[in-house]
């Protein structure tokens, strides 16, 4: 079932999960892994918080290049990959699931019908990889005016050099928060608008 936002002020924020129902077997995921596994834990409670709360949960995944995958056989193949984070992260019947062809949650997807659509005008965005996909989905929600929030313990590239590069650019051209989930008092869920 899903939760009804006409009336609360608080369903106009979404947590978006990128790329991390993933098998994590490309060039470069020795690197990012670790990482991606520290992030997980605390997508995990951002994600728990959001279902609380009653705001929605988007996953926004790449297709691996596996142009005729959907929602079900993308999970699969993560849980049968053996990652742990699959499934510490599994979405759940009524998540929303979002297949990217590109870098940017936005580009050639339905995203951009589903988050009006929900009424939603704040994002919290999380996942992999935070210098790649998760800065062009910044870029792009930015230029639709969400307001961001792109928590510094939630995201994860194969350096935390590439990360805080990437972080700083989403903070000071892109107006986002990235305070760590850790830090912040879950009541600031309902993000200012941006601008």
């Amino acid at each position: 079932m899903e939760p009804d936002t006409s009336t609360d002020t608080s369903g106009h924020t979404a947590l978006l999960i990128i790329d991390m129902i993933n098998r994590f077997d490309f060039e470069g995921a020795e690197a990012l892994l670790p990482k991606a596994r520290e992030a997980a834990k605390v997508i995990a409670d951002l994600r728990q918080e959001a279902v609380k709360r009653g705001h929605p949960v988007i996953y926004v995944n790449d297709n691996f290049g596996e142009w005729h995958s959907e929602r079900s056989r993308l999970v699969a193949q993560a849980l049968d990959g053996g990652e742990e984070i699959a499934r510490l992260l599994e979405p759940a019947r009524d998540d929303y699931f979002v297949i990217k062809p590109q870098f940017s949650g936005f580009y050639a997807t339905n995203l951009p019908v589903l988050l009006p659509k929900l009424g939603v005008t704040r994002l919290v965005l999380t996942g992999v990889a935070t210098d790649i996909c998760v800065l062009f989905t910044a870029a792009d929600a930015h230029m639709r005016e969400y307001g961001l929030w792109v928590p510094s313990d939630a995201v994860a590239a194969e350096s935390d050099e590439r990360s805080r590069w990437a972080l700083g650019i989403m903070e000071h051209a892109m107006s986002a928060c990235t305070d760590p989930a850790g830090d912040r008092d879950t009541k600031h869920w309902p993000l200012p608008r941006s601008g």
